[in-house]
């Protein structure tokens, strides 16, 4: 049940027409796992504790360096040289002290990804190499959970959410890595407004209304401000999540 303090917290998105209490309850009821607290993962960790997630849990294997602190939001000086979910999760809980948050600070791989996912109802991409994100891609279809991939590089951003066995899967839209070309461009404002658009499509998965970004991907050009879309197709012979394997 929502408390009293929760009314007033939460009270100008509770006056959503097609949110209300009902969305709000389904938000508290929620576990969303972010993967990665970078750019990505700290914009959006904090607007889901802002939302009112009911449990979060980041997860991390590196520690906060100077050279993050352009876009990495939730850690700052002081926190240089510790590891980001425990420097994430004390912001976190500050910021809203009536969710649980737990910190993860460990590698994802493929012999611990399911075991990392297991219980959420949606993850949140924030990693920045495709490794990692075609480990995550496996376990969440593996396990049915929902995952909203977003990338960026420079001002250029993009996003789509994937729903195992409905929509393609990150290895039908990337059926190959396109290898990692080590540290590129980043401004802090470009993981900040495409981590913006995963929480939205989050609220909106969760509490159950409004139109998501499946089978289509979302791209971001900040240099010339313009949004377009490109519709994505699921491949029958996907080795992660075609018809054969599901």
């Amino acid at each position: 049940m929502l408390t009293e303090s929760d009314l007033v917290r939460y009270g100008r998105q509770i006056l959503y027409p097609s949110f209300g209490e009902e969305g709000q309850k389904k938000l508290k009821q929620s576990h969303v796992l972010v993967a990665g607290l970078g750019g990505l993962g700290s914009a959006a960790s904090v607007y889901l504790a802002c939302a009112g997630i009911g449990h979060i849990t980041i997860v991390d294997c590196d520690f906060v360096e100077l050279g993050n602190l352009n876009r990495q939001i939730l850690h700052w000086d002081q926190d240089i040289g510790e590891q980001k979910p425990l420097s994430a999760t004390q912001k976190l809980t500050r910021l809203n002290p009536s969710i649980e948050v737990t910190p993860v600070f460990e590698r994802i791989t493929e012999d611990n990804a399911r075991d990392i996912i297991k219980g959420a109802h949606t993850v949140i991409d924030g990693m920045d190499n495709f490794e990692t994100r075609f480990i995550l891609n496996s376990a969440c279809v593996g396990e049915g959970i929902p995952f909203i991939h977003a990338g960026i590089n420079g001002l250029l951003g993009e996003i789509t959410t994937i729903i195992p066995g409905k929509t393609p899967c990150f290895a039908c839209i990337f059926p190959q890595s396109l290898g990692e070309g080590g540290a590129f461009p980043v401004f802090g404002v470009t993981p900040a407004l495409v981590a913006i658009l995963q929480v939205t499509e989050t609220i909106k998965l969760l509490a159950g209304f409004g139109d998501l970004l499946t089978g289509k991907m979302l791209y971001f050009n900040g240099e010339t401000m313009e949004f377009t879309f490109l519709d994505l197709i699921r491949s029958p012979d996907c080795g992660v999540c075609g018809s054969d394997r599901l």
